[in-house]
Formats: C-alpha cells, structure tokens, sequence
C-alpha cells in the first residue's frame, strides 16, 4: 500500500516542554485521517513537521517514503497546506488571488483551469470577480481550497479546515475533501471537532498532551461512531 505520509516515533521538545512524543501513525493513498484534541495538544505542530518547518527531536517524519529532512523542498512540493487563517488579499479578486499565488510558486493557469477550479469547490460564478473583503469566511475558505487544487498537489494537510464555518458550508467542505479523497488525494486534517472528524475521515487519532491515546476506524460503508468518539475525547480532556 503506497503511504505518502508517515510519523515514526515523533517527538518533539520546545523550550523545554514536550510537545509531541512518541507519536506514530500513517496516511494511505487516498486516505482521510483527522488527527483530534484539544487546545494544545500539538495538532498543529504536528503538520509543521510534515511541512520541515519544525524538526522532531526525536523520530522522523516521511512523506512518499523520504525524510522530510533530507530535501524539505521536494516534501513540500508533494503538500498543499490549508491553515485555519489562509492568508488571500481582500483588495483582489478571487480570480487575481488564484493568479498572484500561482505565480509565486512557478505555475500558470488558464481561465478555464480557473474556472474549473471554482466550480469543484461551489464557488459561485458572480463572486469571482468581486473583491476579497466582501466574502464570508466560507467563500475565502473555497477560494484558498481552489488554490490548492491548483497546485495539483497528491497530499493536502487540513488546519481546523471548519472553524468559523455555518453549518451548510461545513457539509460543503466535508463534501469536497471525500470527492478529493476518492479520486486519490491523500488528506491529513487536524481539528478540535469531534463531529466533523467523525463525519469525512476514514480513521480519527486522539490526541492529547502530544501523546496519541486513541485510533479510530471507520467500518465499510459506514462512519465512525460520533459518540464513542466524544465519550473517549471528553474522558481524556478532564483526565
């Protein structure tokens, strides 16, 4: 089974505070994980390793079968990245944000690529062209996922990809990453949301002071147990 993404024995000290240790897991193909917990946990840290931002102080992180550190370039060009906050300038379009960035990282698009692009993520055609500041936090949401289908990148890491969102655009979003998941994408998503978590990914790993403390599956054709889920997270946040 091809694994693009992997953490092996990863733990990670800052300032003299662990915070990761010992945490393994792995990402098949066209696979959705959501790493789960709480404030602090090192949810985030966690994907600031598969980036090469931060480097583990122990174990090692991989991504297609090579140490993020060995050539952090080549590891990121195989990863879009989809922080809590993306960073798109109000003053432009969502058309001329899509172009700016593309720029930034050596590709051209076409306006049917564009186009395209929009329309996987449900963006509608009269908001392409109006400016950045009159979107809601969903739309910006959409927009910055369309950059990252642009990239045509094979492995897309998630940061709390439903903060702030209405229930609708939630569905939408979650809609979107199994359609991304099924036709190949790898997809590591980190969140403090239980029932989302538990709604789009294949397996859920609870995390929880930098230590992975749970592992959840979803059987074929069905979800993973919400419930089970949040009896497990809710025990270990007041433990």
């Amino acid at each position: 089974m091809n694994t693009p993404l992997e953490a092996r024995s990863v733990s990670l000290v800052r300032e003299g505070n662990a915070v990761l240790d010992d945490v393994s897991f792995s990402v098949a193909q066209g696979e959705i994980f959501a790493l789960l917990g709480g404030n602090g946990a090192g949810k985030s840290s966690t994907l600031l390793t598969f980036l090469g931002f931060l480097q583990p102080s122990s174990g090692e992180v991989l991504v297609n079968g090579q140490s993020v550190h060995a050539d952090v370039a080549a590891a990121r060009s195989a990863m879009a990245y989809l922080p809590e906050a993306a960073t798109l300038y109000g003053h432009m379009s969502a058309y001329e944000n899509l172009e700016y960035f593309l720029d930034l990282a050596g590709r051209k698009a076409t306006s049917s690529e564009l186009d395209a692009a929009f329309d996987r993520v449900a963006l509608i055609d009269e908001a392409r062209s109006r400016r950045l500041q009159s979107y809601s936090k969903g739309m910006r949401q959409k927009t910055a996922i369309a950059l990252a289908l642009l990239r045509g990148t094979p492995i897309l890491l998630l940061d709390e990809p439903t903060s702030g969102l209405d229930p609708v655009a939630i569905d939408e979003f979650h809609d979107l990453v199994k359609v991304l998941a099924s036709s190949g994408q790898t997809i590591l998503m980190v969140t403090h949301d239980v029932y989302g978590a538990c709604q789009v990914a294949d397996r859920v790993g609870l995390l929880r002071q930098g230590k992975l403390v749970g592992s959840f599956t979803a059987k074929p054709g069905e979800r993973i147990d919400t419930e089970t889920v949040h009896a497990a997270f809710a025990e270990r946040e007041a433990s």
